[in-house]
């Protein structure tokens, strides 16, 4: 008897050196619980689909091309995992790095010029005219915050939140894309930091990886639309060969663990979360004691740019973008270590979705 499968959605880049468009596309792979690949296909061709989301029904696919101006595609999926396109709409700004649905509608951050977007979703999933909400601002980093840059969006009971690299700042703005233009700062990050990825726990807690300063920072509720920064932790202790630090990607939870991709390093690094007790004095961040329990290699230039977690945390498939591989991991939950089970060649994937 063969092993049931999961299936994913792969978003990947071109290339490099290529053009958007000469041969990216959204792909479809199949994992077993023992995390091993049962093969990969194209599903579709489509210009550097770099983050990929599905509505809450599951039946549309939707993909930002990481191109300039942007675009925000929407797909319909089948019962048996094809897709068909449903629309396409310019995303509201240039180089669209994530996307979420809410269902009715797209949250698009535009990572290029630093504008947060929402595009309107038909009953059938097309997309329709952007609002943009353009961020200002620079960070301490010059090389990387010399102006705004939108990475990501999460939604947030009533609200949205979207981390903007470039200012070390998370802006909020209502679900539905009301209120005014520039929204409001919902918290502010230490300079340099670059905010990047996000998790929210059950408590309402926000862990947030610092893209430029590789720690993961944690920030409290402090009253509506407003978020408390109380403090921060390495990510990893690994570093690039010169000592620097490496650069986390996605950050996703589960139970009590907490996995981060960093690149440079090319890790996936493991972190227990729980809560402090008295005695635990200045090792508590807030409320919380982190700690790394695990850094499982990837391999030499891996780059992971995004992974998923499946199986309840027993599993975590890594886009493992420079070495052209999803890389597929098995953890133990109870200690948080990991081991590589399988690897599958896949050109460029930067986004790991499960079906």
């Amino acid at each position: 008897m063969s092993n049931p499968t999961t299936a994913l959605w792969i978003g990947t880049y071109p290339k490099a050196g290529a053009e958007p468009g000469t041969g990216e596309g959204i792909w479809r792979a199949e994992i077993d619980a023992a995390g091993r690949f049962a093969g990969a296909g194209l599903a579709v061709p489509v210009a550097s689909p770099s983050f990929l989301a599905l509505d809450p029904s599951g039946r549309t696919l939707l993909a930002v091309g990481e191109t300039e101006p942007g675009v925000l595609t929407s797909f319909h999926v089948s019962d048996g995992g094809s897709l068909a396109l449903a629309g396409t709409a310019a995303s509201g700004g240039a180089s669209p790095c994530h996307v979420v649905s809410t269902g009715s509608a797209a949250w698009v951050a535009n990572y290029g010029d630093g504008v947060a977007a929402v595009v309107s979703l038909t009953d059938s999933g097309v997309p329709g005219e952007a609002r943009t909400f353009p961020h200002e601002g620079t960070g301490p980093v010059t090389d990387r915050q010399e102006g705004s840059h939108a990475h990501f969006v999460h939604v947030w009971g009533d609200r949205v939140l979207v981390a903007d690299l470039g200012t070390d700042e998370l802006r909020t703005y209502p679900l539905d894309g009301s209120g005014p233009a520039d929204g409001e700062i919902a918290a502010v990050l230490p300079p340099g930091a670059g905010p990047r990825h996000l998790v929210e726990l059950p408590d309402g807690t926000i862990l947030l990886a610092g893209e430029l300063d590789c720690r993961l920072h944690v920030l409290v509720p402090a009253g509506p639309g407003r978020l408390e920064h109380v403090g921060s932790v390495a990510i990893t202790a690994r570093t690039l060969p010169d000592g620097a630090p490496g650069y986390p990607s996605h950050i996703t939870v589960a139970g009590d663990l907490v996995h981060v991709g960093v690149r440079g390093p090319d890790v996936l690094a493991v972190l227990r979360v729980r809560a402090a007790d008295a005695a635990e004095g200045s090792r508590a961040v807030g409320h919380l004691t982190i700690e790394n329990v695990a850094d499982v290699d990837l391999g030499t230039g891996a780059w992971p740019r995004h992974h998923a977690v499946l199986a309840d945390g027993d599993v975590v498939v890594v886009a493992a973008q420079n070495t052209d591989a999803l890389v597929a991991v098995r953890l133990d939950r109870a200690s948080g270590q990991g081991e590589i089970t399988d690897r599958l060649e896949l050109p460029v994937p930067a986004c790991v979705l499960e079906a």
